[in-house]
């Protein structure tokens, strides 16, 4: 299976970025890719930088909407699946949302933020509600994916949730910003992810300077040995494709060992 994960920059001018993701991601179809990824907010600014003042609904779109319109469009031409990041607005409750839409153009469903943080320029909780939705699997017939959007990817519960429903893949739309973190640090958790889990991690970030931050780029893939298989560069604007071997996945230790030595009828207790 070939993935690829688009690096771009997002302006104030979010029809320009669209056109610019529609146009990336029919160069990435046409050099093979079967499922295509975009970063946390891809085709809109990072609003969260600053507090959330006004209505910030008027912002946000549904879901079916504009921007998954076009992409289902494109999804039928080239039959190739998408995974976007979208800010949605769904009644009076928006949320940080990953539509995903199959090679026949069809919406399989969409994951949502679950976990919202709060901090210096991450002012998020002014701006998403917290996800209602669980952790989705969407089978696309010749691989099973799930998405754990930016900070849900912190969490090892939500992580072992996608495994244990049966992903094969986890893409993880990410807005990080230099120096945020320890050098390395989010690459290595993403590592132990895969690892623990015997699943494929593709994480897509954000480039480019913004008002406040600047997002460093650097989109990886690691295998289901905790490896990692192809990496982005720093600051860039790219396609990074990679080819997924997924009969790597039933051989890794996750899925003959840590899986199926759980010890459930402990961790309940355990976790109260």
């Amino acid at each position: 299976m070939r993935i690829a994960l688009i690096q771009q920059r997002a302006t104030k001018d979010k029809a320009a970025n669209l056109a610019r993701g529609l146009e990336n991601a029919a160069k990435a179809a046409q050099q093979g890719a079967q499922v295509i990824c975009f970063a946390e907010l891809a085709f809109e600014p990072f609003y969260p930088q600053d507090r959330a003042s006004g209505t910030v609904a008027d912002l946000a779109e549904p879901i079916p909407g504009p921007a998954t319109e076009a992409f289902a469009s494109l999804a039928r031409k080239h039959e190739v699946t998408f995974v976007l990041n979208i800010f949605e607005r769904d009644g009076d409750l928006t949320y940080d949302s990953s539509p995903v839409i199959s090679s026949t153009g069809e919406l399989l469903g969409k994951t949502r933020m679950v976990h919202v943080p709060d901090y210096a320029c991450f002012h998020e909780r002014g701006y998403y509600s917290l996800g209602n939705l669980g952790a989705p699997v969407y089978d696309l017939g010749f691989c099973k994916i799930g998405v754990a959007v930016c900070y849900d990817r912190h969490y090892p519960e939500y992580m072992r949730a996608l495994a244990l429903a049966g992903a094969e893949v986890v893409i993880i739309p990410q807005a990080g910003a230099v120096d945020e973190w320890p050098d390395g640090l989010y690459e290595a958790e993403m590592r132990v992810a895969a690892f623990h889990n015997g699943f494929f991690t593709a994480l897509c970030n954000r480039v480019g300077k913004e008002k406040k931050l600047e997002f460093s780029g650097e989109s990886f893939v690691c295998c289901p040995d905790g490896t990692v298989v192809a990496r982005a560069g720093k600051g860039t604007e790219e396609i990074l494709s990679c080819d997924l071997d997924l009969t790597l996945i039933p051989k890794s230790h996750a899925r003959t060992l840590f899986l199926p030595n759980r010890r459930t009828e402990l961790y309940e207790a355990w976790l109260k």
